[in-house]
């Protein structure tokens, strides 16, 4: 795979080899911090899923589904190690895919990528299974078998990070995959596969078809052949794949839209608080699924809040990803751009105040930047308050009472996640266990133990990820009974 300071093409990865489309077509891949071309990408659709779902159903039926615990556990850490052996490269296309500040690709996705493949490596080769003795004179065995080819549609805003975090759980239980990455970040997913190949990763065990979610994705969510999809994004696109699938039955883990509440009472650390609220408000402008963007902040300490936040925010450096000091880099698109700044309008529209940003960043005459924008004075039915934006833009709002803010943390059809900072740990624990959410911290954010479960309440997804839980999807889960 030919890489240069520019970018890059992206082909289809089948069968262990890069190939372009059975109907030629390629589209552009544009960087969104310059709006340069950086690559073309191959347009794939129904036949390009057909070729490698076939590839796939081979390397299952030939041997994968076979492979020993020790040889999958080894070519995963192949791959983790691989990974990490060429994270300034992979950090730099992560960057130009995205738009996102180098730093944190360079310190977060790659590293946190290759994690997973190191985790579940030795996650699979300590994991038991359980047994069950019964009085008459028998015991119980669960076993677990790999599914066979499963589909996966990967989002743009942590392309590799949230990939491996599938991809690497999928691969451990023996099944094998065809991969569709999100149209606008395709070039770390694609060379994943030049690393999967040299990790020693069998050919069809791994295949990325590059495309549209029209085309591509639709056409994975239908195959017959594909026995579950694991899906990433907009609640709306799941509610789609959900409908295509529902023909065959399909196995569905579904990680899909959040609008998190970050709920902070007056007796908290207040500079801790601001300077994390910081990170979980505007770090990777504000497109992570767990982003805190609705605050909550008890009356006594609102306006020192507001005046502290607002303060900090306006000191974030927003321009040019490859700047160290860059804090907030670009959006996806121009599409999305435009959808953000669309929500701030309707903000102002709804009576809120813009209390810093609202608009294209300063000095930036080229690409899709919007300041960090801070929203008061809006109530709970405003729009902004209730969907999800996915950009550095949140709202803040006073209330009085623990009840109050629970009624308005599950005020949404969401339910990822929550924060909530107190230093009194018998309310944090209680407010904690009522909300509608599949994760909240106390007192910190973007904490994750990969062995628990991870999984959003309502409309925020449907099934856990995480240690044995991914791999219980991943996996049949049998009883063998026998009798002595």
């Amino acid at each position: 795979m030919e890489i240069n300071k520019k970018g890059m093409d992206c082909l289809h990865f089948i069968n262990g080899a890069y190939v372009s489309s059975q109907e030629p077509g390629t589209f552009d891949n544009i960087n969104p911090a310059s709006e340069e071309v950086i690559g073309q990408i191959e347009d794939g659709g129904k036949a390009d899923v057909d070729l490698a779902v076939k590839a796939a159903k081979a390397a299952f039926d030939n041997g994968w589904k076979h492979s020993k615990i020790s040889e999958r556990a080894a070519i995963l850490r192949k791959i983790g190690d691989l990974i990490l052996e060429r994270k300034d490269e992979l950090a730099m296309l992560e960057t130009m895919d995205t738009g996102k500040p180098l730093w944190l690709s360079t310190n977060v996705d790659i590293p946190r990528s290759a994690g997973s493949y190191h985790f579940y490596a030795n996650f699979i080769s300590t994991m038991g299974t359980e047994a069950y003795p019964m009085e008459v004179g028998a015991m119980n065995f669960v076993v677990r078998r790999p599914l066979g080819v499963v589909g996966m549609i990967n989002p743009w805003n942590l392309p590799l990070l949230l990939l491996s975090a599938k991809l690497a759980p999928c691969l451990a239980m023996g099944n094998t995959v065809v991969l569709k990455p999100a149209r606008w970040t395709p070039m770390t997913a694609t060379l994943l596969g030049e690393i999967c190949k040299e990790a020693g990763l069998p050919d069809g065990v791994i295949n990325i078809v590059n495309g549209a979610g029209r085309s591509v994705g639709e056409a994975i969510a239908e195959h017959p052949d594909i026995r579950a999809i694991a899906f990433t994004g907009e609640t709306s696109t799941g509610k789609s794949i959900m409908r295509a699938g529902a023909a065959n039955l399909k196995r569905l883990s579904f990680e899909l839209g959040g609008k998190n509440p970050n709920i902070i009472f007056a007796d908290c650390d207040l500079d801790e608080v601001v300077e994390t609220s910081l990170r979980s408000s505007f770090i990777n402008q504000g497109a992570v699924c767990l982003c805190g963007s609705r605050i909550y902040v008890q009356r006594p300490i609102y306006e020192q809040f507001v005046q502290k936040f607002v303060a900090r925010t306006r000191q974030q450096i927003v321009g040019d990803p490859l700047q160290p000091n860059t804090n907030v880099g670009a959006l996806i698109s121009k599409q999305h751009y435009e959808r953000v700044l669309e929500y701030i309008e309707l903000a102002r529209q709804e009576g809120g105040i813009i209390e810093t940003g609202g608009k294209r960043a300063e000095g930036q005459d080229r690409g899709y930047y919007v300041e960090p924008t801070i929203i008061t004075g809006v109530d709970r039915n405003c729009r902004v308050v209730n969907e999800e934006i996915f950009g550095p833009v949140v709202t803040i709002q006073p209330f009085d009472t623990e009840e109050e803010v629970i009624q308005y943390a599950n005020g949404t059809h969401y339910g990822l996640s929550a924060s909530v900072w107190t230093k009194d740990s018998s309310r944090a624990f209680r407010v904690a266990q009522q909300i509608e959410a599949g994760l909240t911290w106390i007192n910190t954010w973007f904490l994750r133990d990969p062995r628990t479960p991870y999984g959003g309440e309502k409309q925020s997804g449907i099934g856990r990820q995480g240690g044995m839980f991914s791999l219980d999807f991943y996996s049949e889960v049998s009883t063998i009974c026998i009798k002595y």
